[in-house]
């Protein structure tokens, strides 16, 4: 399959190759996890109806075109393929056959307020080299740094990431693992730990926001993303994240399962305290024996599942939850290239605990941001007309506790974002921009109904991880389950693709049914 060829989704399902008493699970939502958990679904033998709220599959992962630009609205690095290959070799195929991913080398460059950077990538010894390049003494804490994540590794992803935590047990059993990693500790105490140097503790610490953390508040369980990259690297796909989507729905459609788009779901039915099926906001009903949640989570309880139903997911507690940042993300193509600017770059600004503390405790939008850059044609020219280049910018700010007027302050926030690309590391950008778009916390709560506007649900805090994060199969309602980030394990496409792998241990078998 060509990654660059156009969308063409079913909006109504075609015929189905599942026996007529097969089971009927509806799934709500496209995302990696829906179509992760729909794949799974289809393959143990459940009629499998994929409901879609946008026009086209993808959720966080959708694709905009314009102006000839090609962007990922959402993930842009894949870090743990073999998740992604499993699912293909479940359907019979091959992942290399439909997806051409690409390593990034280096995977980020973090450029530092000073005009210092860091190039962060899987080459060991040139990591030592850049580890020495900043501060030569931390360079037996950084060994030590890279240990700790190995454990966390194999204990917290390897050994709990599958797991459903469905049961009190689950947790006691889990209790040494967390013990092993030191769990309660966050991701920088472990790293301060280890390091001296200020820039390298940022540098071995930003990790957790990639998934929606505060590095000086989520447990230092997250160190595991860092072995995670350097176990199986850090990689993008040609045609862009939305080529693994297109991919994937492929996938389905040879199962002869395929979404039907445009269908938003307003609310899950339930009977005797279990599901029946969903309504969408036509008012059509769609009857299930399971329904399958790849919506936000508490967007799903607090918005779908109608209060009397709900003893565990509580208004009261789902509004008590601590939720990760907002996200102002600003899609701008050029008309000339900047072939300086690596696929992945970080461009710090002059804070870091204090932007942090202002992000997710104060709730407070400041003057300064630190940025994600994204320049996919650096790898994928093809997402750009010929001599341009594609790129999207991403500032975490506060989700929409804030108070944060978003129509009113998007543009003057884009302008000066623009003006501190162009102070570093894009000379004249103003000049070339031929394209632009931007999504803010307000579109995410109103688009994609994210709660509060949080770009990754609930913060992966200790408390709000494994047992205590809403489980993969409902505490409230009976054959309702939940995948994506909101869920156990958490966010990020390798997070997303294992709780559809946990959803497995806990779904209802087919014959169950008969």
């Amino acid at each position: 399959m060509n990654a660059h060829t156009p969308y063409n989704y079913l909006a109504e399902p075609s015929a189905m190759t599942f026996p007529k008493s097969a089971p009927i699970a509806v799934v709500i939502g496209s995302g990696f996890g829906g179509l992760a958990a729909a794949i799974r679904l289809s393959v143990q033998g459940y009629c499998v109806k994929v409901l879609e709220k946008l026009d086209k599959p993808g959720g966080r992962a959708y694709v905009y075109e314009q102006d000839g630009f090609t962007f990922d609205a959402g993930p842009t690095i894949i870090t743990a393929p073999f998740l992604l290959e499993e699912l293909w070799t479940l359907c019979g195929k091959r992942f290399a056959d439909d997806i051409d991913l690409r390593p990034m080398d280096p995977f980020y460059r973090i450029r530092f307020h000073d005009g210092t950077h860091f190039d962060y990538s899987g080459d060991p010894q040139a990591m030592l080299e850049e580890v020495a390049r900043f501060s030569p003494e931390d360079i037996d804490g950084y060994h030590r740094f890279l240990e700790d994540a190995e454990r966390c590794r194999r204990l917290g992803f390897e050994g709990l990431g599958s797991i459903a935590f469905d049961t009190l047990m689950d947790l006691i059993k889990a209790i040494p693992s967390f013990a092993r990693m030191g769990a309660w500790r966050s991701i920088y105490t472990l790293v301060a730990k280890h390091l001296k140097n200020d820039k390298l503790r940022i540098v071995m610490s930003f990790h957790p926001l990639l998934i929606g953390g505060n590095p000086f508040s989520v447990t230092c369980a997250y160190a595991l993303i860092n072995s995670l990259e350097r176990t199986w690297g850090v990689h993008s796909a040609m045609g862009g994240t939305g080529a693994i989507v297109k991919g994937l729905v492929n996938l389905l459609q040879e199962r002869g399962v395929n979404i039907r788009l445009n269908a938003p779901v307003t609310r899950i039915e339930v009977q005797n305290g279990r599901t029946t099926g969903v309504t969408l906001s036509n008012g059509e009903f769609i009857a299930a024996d399971i329904v399958v949640s790849n919506a936000d989570t508490a967007w799903t309880y607090k918005h779908l599942v109608a209060p009397e139903h709900r003893h565990q997911w509580t208004d009261r507690k789902i509004d008590k939850g601590r939720y990760s940042m907002g996200l102002f993300v600003w899609y701008f193509g050029t008309n000339r290239t900047f072939p300086d600017i690596p696929h992945h770059m970080m461009v710090l600004g002059p804070r870091y605990k204090e932007l942090l503390r202002d992000i997710f405790k104060r709730h407070h939008l400041s003057e300064d941001f630190s940025l994600y850059l994204h320049r996919p044609t650096a790898t994928d020219p093809a997402l750009a007309p010929e001599g341009c280049d594609t790129f999207y910018v991403l500032s975490p700010v506060p989700h929409l506790d804030s108070g944060t007027d978003w129509a009113l302050h998007a543009e003057t926030y884009r302008a000066a974002i623009c003006a501190e690309l162009e102070r570093t590391v894009l000379p004249n950008l103003s000049q070339h921009i031929v394209t632009s778009k931007v999504n803010t916390p307000q579109d995410f709560h109103d688009r994609l109904w994210s709660f509060k506007g949080a770009g990754f649900g609930l913060e992966p805090l200790l408390l709000q991880s494994a047992w205590f994060r809403p489980h993969n199969r409902s505490e409230d309602v009976q054959g309702l389950f939940m995948v994506g980030a909101g869920t156990h394990p958490g966010a990020g496409v390798p997070g997303v693709l294992m709780s559809a792998k946990a959803l497995e241990t806990v779904v209802p078998h087919v014959d169950s049914f008969v």
